[in-house]
């Protein structure tokens, strides 16, 4: 969160005026003139410092008093040249040493400050105290018993975590009473939005290397909430944090702007977990999300020991629904279309470029549209800004689904690539009104294969090539259902008597070529004994809509039948069936032969 990322780096700032100044006190005490004892205090904090003021020191006392007026104090090596802060007014009491006490500091003040705190995208930062090329050490820092720095303007610019603050943080570790708490309040701009929070914490005086240091916290921004408790276990070691937290919010993105981690547009959303950090790697443990309908838990771990992250991803939903996920969700759509079949939630493809990570997620129900998959598993990995999902699978109506995904993300367009089997998928289960008297039975296979570029399911699906088939195998069909297609008069009494007959259907294939995101029909065939069933057009995945032609050739004589195909039309979650009535024909020879279903299938199976 960005009040733990202020609260660090004021920390590391006061670590450096602490030396700074402490410097100056041994450099006064050493006899040293106004100009070495200013390039001692640079020296001593590793970066150069500038005193335009006057200079005090009190130092024959066990309480020594140091201050020094218009300090600046610059970037060190590792950083661009740039000044780290500008402080009108420093002052510093220490506790020297003695039999029962080690050396401590009493107080720091700093007034009138101006703190210009950065971070790189490798994550080297200005109020560091060594090179982070160095490892740390190990001594324990001395305990501050009192920190004030009223009013300070701070500007954080966080490359690694892409975040940017301007606004007026306070510290207080005094207000008058007997053991008065450590406050921090911030409020300002990040990433151009409000935000405000606010640190309250055990009081600095009852501090000790032998407890832990517990902390509460609050921060608000962009409509979303954060909250929590923990400890410092080894005070004031920010590598070490045992935390709890709680969010909510109205878009789960908006949590970018308190923590610096990319997501996904939601609808409103509640999530809380444990934190445990230890050095370079941080365990987020117990999260569970609701977003919309939807549920997530598990873990997540993340280690940096490398220099670059490594993610550990562990969850699982009991439910996941797609349309809570996206602009839409989250009320941010600009379109006023209808709602897509297809997601329209984005993500940024610099997020996969930030670190690696090995994925696992399983989900007891998925939906998509109106289709509902179970038992849903998916095993993946991101390496260099290519995401691979090897396998995905699940079931969905009756039938099984497994799915190869790759996602190159190393560019700004990515570019995607899916190649997704269904097999012993039931027919009978395809939105039929009646489960007991469906229109159509039978077992459906289906391959796509297909690649495009996009930042979303529908985006690389409007940009598709490929091709998608289909085959069923041990089916049939409605009589009426069949018969319709030929618009004939022996289909229409079979409608108007509400005939549930069944017949064969001997075969059915389809073959599409898939172009810039419109599917083609290169063949669309069903067979029955009294017709065979052709279809032709197209399906547009960009706009989601159906533009196809069913014709029904009898394979009998047939009275009274109209040329009309039957046109389906709609969209995705729409779809709409008419007939284009053209020529009526009093009888019709019915000459349609048989279809060759051994060699269609198999012409089909290797497209």
């Amino acid at each position: 969160m960005i009040a733990r990322r202020l609260l660090i780096a004021i920390v590391g700032c006061a670590v450096i005026t602490i030396v700074a100044v402490v410097g100056f006190g041994a450099g006064i005490d050493a006899g040293l003139f106004r100009g070495a004892v200013i390039r001692f205090l640079s020296a001593h904090a590793g970066r150069p410092i500038e005193v335009a003021g006057a200079l005090h020191a009190r130092l024959l006392t066990r309480h020594p008093e140091l201050r020094a007026d218009n300090v600046i104090i610059d970037n060190p090596p590792w950083m661009p040249p740039g000044q780290m802060a500008e402080i009108g007014e420093v002052s510093i009491v220490m506790d020297v040493p003695w039999f029962d006490r080690r050396f401590g500091i009493v107080s720091l003040i700093m007034k009138t400050a101006t703190l210009h705190l950065m971070r790189n995208a490798a994550g080297y930062a200005n109020w560091q105290w060594t090179s982070p090329d160095v490892p740390p050490s190990t001594g324990k820092l001395p305990i501050l018993r009192r920190l004030s720095i009223p009013d300070a303007h701070v500007l954080l610019d966080d490359q690694r975590r892409h975040l940017q603050f301007d606004g007026i943080v306070s510290t207080d570790g005094a207000d008058g009473g007997a053991t008065p708490r450590l406050t921090i309040r911030g409020k300002g701009q990040l990433n151009g939005h409000a935000d405000s929070f606010e640190i309250d914490a055990d009081p600095l005086t009852a501090a000790s290397h032998k407890i832990p240091y517990q902390f509460q916290f609050t921060e608000r921004s962009s409509g979303s909430d954060l909250k929590g408790h923990g400890a410092l276990p080894q005070p004031f070691n920010f590598d070490i944090i045992d935390a709890s937290f709680d969010a909510a919010g109205a878009d789960l993105t908006d949590l970018y702007f308190l923590t610096g981690v990319t997501l996904i547009n939601s609808g409103s959303y509640k999530l809380s977990g444990n934190i445990l950090r230890r050095g370079p790697s941080t365990l987020f443990t117990d999260l569970a999300a609701t977003i919309g309908q939807s549920d997530a838990r598990g873990g997540v771990t993340v280690d940096v020991s490398s220099g670059r992250p490594r993610l550990k991803i562990d969850l699982k939903s009991k439910f996941l629904r797609m349309t809570d996920f996206g602009l839409r969700a989250a009320g941010r759509d600009p379109g006023t279309g209808p709602p897509l079949f297809l997601s329209n939630a984005t993500f940024k493809p610099s997020t996969l470029r930030l670190g690696d990570a090995d994925i696992q997620y399983r989900a007891e129900q998925l939906q998509v549209g109106r289709v509902r998959l179970t038992d849903v598993a998916a095993k993946g990995a991101i390496e260099r800004g290519v995401l691979t999902a090897a396998p995905i699978t699940g079931e969905m109506l009756g039938g099984k689904i497994r799915s190869h995904m790759r996602l190159d993300a190393r560019t700004d367009e990515p570019k995607a690539s899916v190649d997704i089997t269904v097999t012993g998928l039931k027919l009978a289960e395809i939105g039929a009104k009646d489960p007991a008297a469906p229109p159509a039975t039978g077992l459906l296979q289906v391959q796509v294969a297909i690649s495009g570029v996009g930042r979303s399911v529908h985006q690389v699906a409007a940009t598709a090539n490929g091709t998608v088939t289909a085959v069923v195998q041990q089916g049939a069909i409605r009589d009426s259902l069949a018969e319709m297609t030929g618009v004939d008069l022996r289909g229409l009494g079979l409608v108007l008597t509400k005939s549930q007959k069944e017949i064969p259907l001997r075969c059915a294939a389809g073959d599409f070529d898939d172009r810039d995101g419109t599917l083609t029909a290169k063949r669309l065939v069903a067979d029955t004994e009294p017709v065979l069933i052709t279809g032709e057009g197209q399906i547009h995945l960009d706009t989601e809509t159906f533009d196809l032609a069913i014709s029904g050739h009898p394979k009998r004589v047939r009275l009274f039948r109209f040329r009309a195909p039957v046109l389906v039309k709609g969209t995705f979650t729409h779809p709409s069936i008419g007939v284009q009535a053209r020529k009526l024909t009093l009888v019709d020879p019915g000459k349609a032969k048989d279809a060759d279903c051994a060699a269609l299938e198999s012409e089909v199976g290797r497209n």
